[in-house]
């Protein structure tokens, strides 16, 4: 943990910080701002670690439930500040019952994860993780390493924000056909010839590729079942750069044990807050769940790696540092730009 020596400026507890984080916003951070870098997550056993702080900063698995929440308040902690755009780790109600603000940002790269997206269809499709082992082993065949062309081929992007926008224009350049779903479809994207935006239901049965791009909520977790699975395409490539409860994982490992999924690549894991982001080189994998996934050859997984350039960090300190910045000037809820406690 690391304190500033200087006593001006509000007082910030960033929780779960990286090396990354720390470089990124100490380039941006002006003197109106006390940081103070955590390495450990935030949850109800470590909120003892930001008393001080009248902002908490968090990332994507720090857990900021009813307990955590009437912790913070207890210890001043005005301002829950996350430096992402998914705000489902933490519990809006009570944050609004506890009196503290919740910013987030809405926006740091969607080129970012949409390249990342396609790096990880590309990369099964044409087996080129499979082809670097082989090749760092001197087995320099191509036996079992035969993909396919995207040209021509189908793929549904559920989601179509600002990064299913990405993902579906980088897609057009490949020539592929695509079929969208969105509660609020893009007029400009359905104007594309080569989209058609249709129900769940068909893009899934019609789909060799399926990428997931949309936030999770009650209404979205599992979208990605035994359900779903059962009317997909026979060896389709399912793709999940968003929230890991967007997928049934257990469902998922079944689809694969079946052949109906044919391929899987994931940034996301529904349980992923204890592995992703940490060293456990020298630990027992006691999810079991997750060890079984790994154990396909079929799956490239990567740890929430899909934000991860120079632009997105630079975008994630800099919104943060101005929403912190917004707070500090004294507005609070709503009147803060990218507010999500009204």
């Amino acid at each position: 943990m690391q304190n500033s020596s200087d006593d001006s400026g509000v007082k910030v507890a960033m929780f779960d910080t990286k090396t990354y984080d720390k470089e990124y916003f100490d380039k941006l951070n002006p003197q109106k701002i006390q940081l103070r870098t955590i390495a450990a997550s935030l949850n109800e056993q470590t909120v003892d670690l930001a008393k001080g702080c009248e902002v908490v900063c968090i990332f994507v698995n720090d857990k900021c439930d009813a307990n955590t929440v009437m912790a913070l308040e207890k210890i001043g902690v005005r301002l829950i500040a996350l430096r992402c755009a998914g705000f489902n780790n933490v519990d809006l109600e009570a944050c609004k019952r506890h009196n503290i603000s919740v910013v987030r940002v809405p926006e740091y790269s969607p080129h970012a994860v949409a390249e990342h997206s396609v790096a990880l269809m590309m990369m099964l499709n044409r087996q080129l993780h499979k082809a670097y082992m082989r090749n760092r082993a001197g087995q320099y065949v191509l036996d079992g390493l035969v993909g396919f062309d995207m040209f021509g081929k189908t793929v549904a992007v559920l989601g179509t924000g600002k990064i299913g926008a990405c993902v579906i224009e980088i897609l057009s350049g490949f020539g592929c056909k695509i079929l969208a779903y969105d509660k609020y479809p893009n007029p400009r994207l359905g104007e594309m010839s080569n989209v058609d935006y249709t129900s769940i239901e068909n893009i899934i049965s019609a789909a060799d590729i399926i990428t997931l791009h949309i936030p999770l909520s009650d209404e979205s977790k599992h979208i990605i079942n035994d359900a779903a699975i059962g009317k997909m395409k026979r060896g389709v490539m399912l793709i999940n750069t968003s929230r890991g409860g967007l997928v049934d994982t257990s469902a998922l490992i079944r689809g694969l044990k079946t052949g109906i999924i044919g391929s899987a690549g994931l940034d996301v894991y529904e349980e992923e807050a204890n592995i992703f982001f940490h060293d456990i080189s020298n630990q027992v994998l006691n999810d079991e769940v997750f060890a079984r996934l790994t154990t396909f050859n079929n799956v490239i997984i990567t740890s929430h790696q899909a934000f991860l350039t120079q632009e997105a960090l630079s975008n994630i300190a800099e919104t943060t540092i101005e929403n912190i910045l917004e707070y500090a000037a004294g507005k609070r809820f709503d009147e803060l730009s990218n507010s999500v406690v009204c």
